[in-house]
């Protein structure tokens, strides 16, 4: 057993143990996030250079060989975003040392936070349709009490929205699984792939594909399935907003990228040219709805479905080019949308809201924070050289060498309306005068806070805020790293041997 594939299952999981262990001790309880999300973080790295330098890991849990055991897989892809768990499981546990209240770490958050990234883990690395659909159950379980976790009215309705529709969903997508099984009579992806090569009836796969493609598109919040995001991620602590703006949905597009590249493959004329044309439309939808918000957390929320739709667009093109866009811009969206919440949270801090008709004088009197958003949002809205250009470029780059001009003028069009939402922010809450800040209260809320507490907040915001910049500076090299991945994923051959050894 290659030990480097399930420690970053089992690191979480054993800190989570840990957690449930020092019950009622909050400080050993966040000792404990804090270790095993860096440890989450070291081992990812790890992985990911032995993957880069070995070729693909696999391990077969239990000795049984494939496709007749669990198989655990790690390309580049896959170790990419794990490394990514890790990072967003760090800062955001740094990040709630400061602000999740006592109440709420002493009834499970960590270990649930901790849960939720075990999770996350099992899903990047599996590599039997299964198991992803019980990592997806175990990652559902723990959001749902997160969301949840402190009564307040809007959580609960929130959470009990997203509940409901993602239990529809996991029976959704069991039944695409129990058929998928019924069909190929194989639960390993490499094997299953090797199969629906070979039917003689190829519509058979292409329902299987359907199926798949809802199943997994509304995990993604892609157009039309993207309805229950911005009704429930505006509810939580910011912490736990952020945990799912960078990871959540992000599975569910990792998911969606890996059967679109590994089994459902036979008509990519018809498949990805739908997933191209729901791209479209899942960018314009987002931003739309981000221009005509003013809640600073629901406005950021409808930039998420946005910029899934740009994510899917490389999947949707299927080139080398677009799918090295595609892994490069979750990088960079995770990081610099993660960072954009925390500064909502910080924002909240002053104005007591998140409505920015009510917030303003942000940057006369906080000009620290004013940069830690500058940073991240002209990221978001593609300016260089910041790492949101160089993702934007690739992928208008990949639509313009196969001639998909609609899908570069939408994916262009959306940057703008992207450029516009985050200025509006930066005229709103941070440049304008406001009645409900002024200077007094901005300096009494430093006098009454901790001091603590204000850097356990920042200090988060301005490590990503040095990766959305770093990324943007070193964009060369992790575009080729980016470009290794998207040939794994092309040429399935090299997966396909890593798994099953021989292919036959």
């Amino acid at each position: 057993m290659n030990i480097l594939l399930v420690l970053p299952i089992i690191i979480p999981m054993l800190s989570a143990i840990l957690c449930i262990l020092a019950w009622g001790r909050v400080r050993i309880q966040r000792i404990l996030a804090l270790a095993g999300t860096l440890l989450l973080l070291f081992i990812a790295c790890l992985l990911l250079y032995v993957v880069q330098h070995n070729g693909i890991l696999t391990t077969r849990i239990g000795d049984w060989p494939a496709p007749f055991g669990i198989v655990m897989v790690a390309d580049l892809f896959s170790a990419i975003m794990v490394i990514m768990a890790g990072l967003i499981g760090v800062t955001v546990v740094i990040y709630s040392f400061g602000s999740i209240d006592p109440e709420r770490e002493s009834f499970g958050y960590y270990p649930v936070m901790l849960i939720l990234l075990m999770g996350v883990s099992g899903a990047f690395l599996t590599g039997d349709m299964f198991n992803l659909y019980v990592w997806f159950e175990v990652i559902l379980i723990s959001s749902f009490v997160l969301l949840a976790l402190g009564g307040e009215r809007a959580q609960l309705e929130g959470a009990i929205k997203y509940f409901a529709l993602n239990l529809l969903v996991s029976a959704f997508f069991l039944a695409a699984v129990g058929i998928l099984y019924s069909v190929t009579g194989s639960l390993n992806m490499a094997d299953i792939a090797i199969v629906l090569n070979r039917l003689e009836e190829p519509g058979l796969a292409m329902v299987l594909a359907m199926l798949f493609l809802v199943a997994f598109g509304i995990k993604a919040a892609v157009f039309p399935l993207f309805f229950w995001l911005p009704a429930a991620y505006h509810t939580p602590p910011v912490a736990v907003t952020t945990l799912f703006s960078g990871l959540m949905t992000k599975v569910g597009v990792y998911a969606m990228i890996r059967v679109f590249t590994l089994l459902f493959t036979q008509d990519v004329g018809y498949t990805h040219t739908l997933i191209l044309i729901i791209a479209g439309l899942t960018m314009v939808v987002g931003v739309l709805g981000a221009v005509a918000q003013y809640d600073f957390r629901r406005l950021l929320s409808f930039h998420i479905i946005s910029q899934i739709g740009y994510l899917i667009m490389g999947l949707g093109l299927f080139t080398v080019a677009s799918l090295a866009g595609t892994v490069y811009f979750m990088m960079h969206v995770i990081i610099a949308k993660s960072a954009l919440f925390m500064v909502s949270g910080v924002s909240f801090l002053f104005g007591d809201t998140y409505d920015l008709k009510q917030l303003g004088n942000l940057y006369r009197d906080f000009p620290l924070l004013s940069m830690l958003f500058f940073i991240p949002a002209m990221a978001l809205a593609g300016i260089p050289p910041l790492s949101g250009f160089w993702a934007k470029l690739s992928l208008i780059s990949a639509g313009l060498a196969v001639n998909q001009y609609v899908i570069v003028l939408v994916a262009l069009g959306v940057s703008i309306l992207t450029l516009f939402s985050m200025t509006k922010i930066w005229a709103e809450a941070f440049w304008k005068d406001s009645p409900a800040i002024t200077e007094v209260g901005v300096r009494q809320v430093l006098a009454t806070m901790p001091a603590r507490n204000l850097w356990l907040r920042l200090m988060p915001i301005a490590v990503l805020a040095v990766f959305t910049i770093a990324m943007g500076i070193v964009a060369e090299p992790l575009l080729s790293l980016a470009t290794q991945a998207a040939e794994q994923l092309i040429s399935k051959q090299g997966y396909l041997q890593a798994v099953l050894g021989a292919v036959p």
